[in-house]
This record gives structure tokens, sequence and C-alpha cells, in this order.
């Protein structure tokens, strides 16, 4: 089994070195394939010092504008060439060792899709608020399309690539995460969690995500759910 890590890049100096040296550190089988969505922090500059046009062991593309999560990862995706791909955010707020629990599960029981939740074992892996958005998010994605989730929101979404690549994803931003759940159910994928770390940093620590891409989740998954 091969796994195609898909990495969307904006404004991530601080930690995407590191980040990249713990992904090329798990012991898979795997390529890693990074979208720089026009980044102006210096990550543009320091990637291209460190893996120039990206065709060595680290895959890198480079928008010209800025187009938002979604749009990095379907870049990411279209270049990917594992069995499996997964979205790996570059701020370390997940632990890339976790991608070998996940990847154990996919290949042993033939997954469709492997999420690893932050909360089967406990919610004290965030705070309470966001917790508790997660859980009303995650609630409102199983009654409307079937699910048994405990963690509709997580980064780590292990899908089989064929599958990835055919669902049509439409999402420009962080409604990628609803979206992507909606179709896979929707399509009858059988989804199995496994657990993950988690270490949520704070909007000063630079957390992109707020309060109206909740209300943005909300949207995404009725429309997924009443206009297809």
């Amino acid at each position: 089994m091969k796994l195609s890590v898909l990495i969307p890049v904006y404004n991530e100096q601080k930690t995407l070195l590191d980040l990249l040296e713990l992904v090329g550190n798990v012991k898979l089988h795997k390529e890693i394939v990074l979208v720089d969505d026009f980044s102006n922090d210096g990550t543009r500059e320091l990637l291209k010092e460190h893996f120039g046009d990206g065709k060595g062991e680290v895959k890198v593309f480079y928008h010209d504008v800025n187009k938002g999560k979604g749009a990095a990862i379907c870049t990411a995706l279209s270049h990917a060439g594992g069995d499996y791909v997964i979205v790996q955010d570059a701020d370390l707020e997940y632990s890339p060792h976790d991608m070998v629990s996940m990847a154990e599960m996919a290949e042993r029981i033939g997954a469709g899709a492997v999420f690893g939740s932050r909360f089967l074992k406990t919610w004290r892996s965030t705070s309470f608020p966001h917790y508790m958005v997660n859980k009303t998010l995650t609630v409102l994605t199983n009654i409307l399309f079937g699910g048994s989730l405990t963690d509709m929101e997580t980064c780590y979404k292990m899908v089989r690539t064929d599958i990835m690549k055919d669902i049509d994803i439409k999402a420009e931003r962080f409604e990628f995460e609803p979206e992507v759940t909606a179709k896979l159910l929707k399509r009858g994928v059988k989804i199995v969690e496994v657990p993950v770390s988690y270490r949520g940093r704070s909007y000063d620590e630079g957390k992109k995500i707020g309060w109206r891409d909740g209300i943005e989740a909300v949207m995404t998954l009725l429309r997924m759910k009443f206009a297809g």
C-alpha cells in the first residue's frame, strides 16, 4: 500500500520544515504532495530554497493566487499516485505517526475510508467549546447521512484515492471536511475511525478556522443533503 500525503500550506514558515521531517520519518510507503496556496510570510521562498522545483522526494506545487485550503487539497489530489490519500495540515496539531495505525486499519480490512478521531477516547484533546462545536457538526452529519462518527471535522481522513478523486470535490476553503464526509456517506462508503492525538493551537499561534467556518460547515451539510 502506498500513501499520498497531501499537504496544503498557507503561511506556515515556522512549522513547515519540522512537519516535513516528521512526515518523512513515518515508516510507510508514501509520497508527499505539497501545495503552497500563495503564502506571503516566507513559506514560498523556504520551499523553493529546500525543494526547488519540487520534483524530488517532496512534490511541490504553487498557486499563483490564494484560493483556500480546499482548493489546495484538490490541486494536490490531482497529482496523487498512491493507493490512499490523507490530508496533513502543516501546523503540527496532528501527529504524523498516527498515520501508521490508520494505514494498518485501511490495509487490514480494505476500508474505503479511515478517519482519525480526536474524540474516541476523550473530548479533552481540545477546549470544551471547540469540542461542542465539533460534536454538534458531527451529530448533524450522522443524522443527515446515517453515519456513526465521533469526529467529522478531523483533518485526518484517509480515503482510497480512486474514491476521493471520483467524488468531485467543490470546496475551496474549510468546508472541505463536511463535503468529503457527506459525499462518502451518501455513496455508502463505510468510514472506520481510529483514535489519534491532537494538540490544538490558539489563534495567537496562527489557527485560521473560526466561527464563520462552523456556519459554513452547517450550510455545506444541508446543501449536500438537499441539493445533491
